[in-house]
């Protein structure tokens, strides 16, 4: 998994936990750290979780890395 994909991951984590919360608890995680939704900040961490998903979207079409067992797991 390169870079790129770890810290969309990240992302997409932290979008997820504040859906979250959204949904459970009716409290905006990402708003009421930047002051409010349509603040210019919080506007940018929502679409970076977005674009963060759109990313990761890729790795559910990637096939699995196998690797090959090490000779001295066969011992």
């Amino acid at each position: 998994m390169s870079t790129i994909q770890r810290i969309a991951l990240i992302l997409t984590i932290i979008g997820a936990i504040n859906w979250g919360l959204i949904g459970f608890f009716q409290f905006d995680l990402v708003a009421s750290i930047f002051g409010g939704q349509d603040s210019g900040l919080a506007r940018i961490v929502y679409g970076l979780v977005g674009l963060a998903g759109l990313i990761n979207l890729g790795l559910l079409f990637k096939p699995n890395e196998q690797t090959e067992p090490s000779p001295e797991a066969s011992r």
